[in-house]
């Protein structure tokens, strides 16, 4: 593929009562971003215009039939839905699901058919959204089983300089502790290792895995998951050529800036990674969904009920997320052309890839 080829991104409308298209077409008026790639817009013109006229966006799109037919510097936008859709913003409706439902159908198949080169996803509500066909906790265990090949999905919230991912994602806190096990860790490590190198271009990242309970368990004091699942863990894994560290206690792991010596961070659950993640990059943060054929990434914001219509919302996550997606595809193929040659590859895992902290001296003479 020429070095020249402008990605196809295939953007889905998510909830038209939340703020999904005002921060896609926010993103897309600054036309100095179409020229870094095609915006595919798998949704609706007419609800896409009464977005740009109630919120006075300046931004002009193109009504296609395929991606197939996308305009380069043009945003480009597929019908998905035939019938008329009401907005109503801020409110959560069936009709709205449904929209978001068809958006997200469409551009799977197109990127099937090799149509689209990467997803972002604007937000959907969990519970609209559900149906016959979407049964599913949210974006990442869908498009898992739709579009996986059998491949296990992780969530990465990320920014420039943090990257954070889950063993456990959208589950009950009471099942939390029953779902972390030495293969669960494992497996979630083995796909964050593998996304480090080959979507973020790091040879050899550096992994600190958190522990689940408070003060790191204080040696079975406070439970005995870190000293029976964790630590073990961590052990079988340095032996496999894994640089990783902990278990880290949550708090003062990112009260005292700990985060910043490492190239990823896996949580053990949900709020744990996230509540932090967000405090500290919410503006620019994005959902990306590793481990997967499909270069997916979102906003790490929701539908923003409570500010929809307003026009106030800020795009600065859903251009990250936009800028993301043609990072880790272009990563993708830089990583498929170095590993043909193989005297190359082993040049770029010779090279020093990182300019963080160096670990203490303990940690250091384990690696």
């Amino acid at each position: 593929m020429e070095d020249n080829y402008k990605i196809k991104i295939g953007i889905t409308q998510g909830d038209i009562n939340g703020i999904g298209y005002e921060v896609i077409l926010k993103t897309f008026a600054d036309p100095t971003i179409l020229e870094l790639c095609t915006p595919i817009i798998y949704g609706s013109t007419k609800v896409a215009s009464y977005h740009r006229k109630t919120l006075n966006i300046n931004a002009n799109f193109t009504m296609i039939n395929s991606a197939e037919e996308a305009s380069h510097n043009r945003i480009n936008i597929v019908n998905c839905n035939d019938e008329e859709i009401k907005v109503e913003f801020s409110q959560p409706t069936e009709e709205s699901g449904r929209a978001a439902y068809e958006a997200l159908e469409k551009a799977c198949e197109e990127y099937k058919k090799g149509l689209i080169d990467a997803l972002v996803t604007a937000p959907i509500n969990k519970h609209t959204i559900q149906n016959e066909d979407f049964h599913f906790p949210g974006h990442t265990e869908y498009l898992e089983q739709k579009l996986g090949n059998g491949k296990k999905a992780l969530m990465i919230l990320m920014n420039r300089n943090l990257r954070v991912a889950l063993v456990t994602t959208h589950l009950p806190i009471r099942d939390v502790a029953n779902a972390i096990t030495k293969e669960n860790i494992i497996e979630k490590v083995h796909i964050f290792n593998d996304s480090l190198k080959k979507d973020f271009g790091l040879s050899r990242p550096r992994i600190a895995i958190l522990a689940l309970n408070p003060h790191a368990g204080d040696k079975g004091l406070i439970g005995s998951e870190e000293q029976e699942i964790i630590i073990p863990t961590i052990e079988k894994l340095s032996k496999e050529d894994i640089l990783a560290f902990g278990p880290y206690p949550a708090d003062g792991f990112f009260g005292s800036e700990e985060y910043t010596h490492f190239d990823g961070i896996l949580a053990m659950y949900h709020d744990q990674g996230l509540a932090p993640f967000k405090a500290l990059a919410m503006e620019e943060g994005v959902n990306f969904t590793a481990g997967l054929p499909i270069i997916r990434t979102s906003p790490a914001h929701g539908t923003a009920y409570d500010i929809a219509g307003k026009g106030i919302a800020s795009e600065e996550s859903f251009r990250q997320a936009i800028y993301s997606a043609i990072d880790i595809y272009r990563a993708r193929r830089q990583e498929e052309k170095i590993t043909r040659n193989p005297l190359r590859k082993l040049y770029f895992d010779k090279k020093d890839d990182s300019d963080k902290l160096k670990l203490d001296s303990i940690e250091n003479e384990d690696i």
